[in-house]
């Protein structure tokens, strides 16, 4: 059974979210993902001391179009942040599949942090006014700038969250990541990565976009 404290934690930061997603003000909203991301390292790390007898679990995230390859690249890379792996399996059930594996914690945080930040990754990239021309590349080169950057800020969140656990929670940490990697092995047993070809200006803009979300800022500071 979860530990109750936990789980009023974890619904705080859906609520947060919530709050982020549904508002147009950017102050508002760096204050509510501020806030999300403060409770969700909390929550990740509280999360390393509690036992886990089944060991790591798996799930399958499905996104749709449009973008479904960038949207599935924000997905991969988020869950990857947040101390999971994910394997990139391509098409499938009417989308781009991601096969995340990790321990419950990490898997429940990357599912709410992706979903999230896919909404507002939709809702930036609506509000950006494309060039006139290279509209396509342009997007693409955006959400891929915007991906690179959340991806950056978490992980750098995370370090220094785990920096400033109880002593033994590196150990737990390299523990629990060979766990994982053999659970991946043992339905990938090999895999190949692949870095995106990108073309377009809004590499740039789209990192931007990702730093005023302000993921990480809490942390680092």
């Amino acid at each position: 059974m979860s530990d109750p404290g936990m789980s009023r934690t974890l619904d705080r930061v859906r609520k947060l979210l919530a709050k982020a997603e549904g508002t147009d003000n950017e102050h508002e909203r760096e204050t509510f993902m501020a806030a999300a991301t403060a409770l969700m390292a909390k929550y990740g790390i509280s999360a390393v001391a509690e036992p886990s007898p089944r060991g790591p679990g798996n799930r399958v995230v499905t996104v749709g179009d449009p973008w479904a390859r960038e949207k599935a690249r924000l997905v991969y890379l988020v869950a990857e942040a947040l101390r999971c792996r994910p394997v990139l399996i391509g098409k499938g059930d009417g989308g781009q599949r991601v096969h995340v594996f990790g321990f419950a914690a990490d898997l429940e945080r990357a599912d709410l942090l992706a979903t999230s930040l896919l909404l507002q990754m939709a809702s930036g990239l609506a509000r950006v006014p494309a060039p006139p021309e290279g509209v396509r590349a342009y997007r693409r080169s955006w959400m891929l700038g915007f991906t690179d950057e959340v991806y950056r800020l978490l992980s750098a969140a995370e370090s220094e969250a785990a920096a400033t656990g109880t002593p033994g929670t590196a150990l737990v940490l390299a523990d629990r990541r060979a766990e994982v990697e053999q659970a991946v092995a043992e339905v990938y047993p090999k895999i190949r990565r692949s870095v995106p070809r990108m073309s377009g200006d809004g590499y740039r803009d789209g990192v931007s976009a990702a730093r005023r979300a302000d993921l990480a800022r809490p942390a680092v500071r």
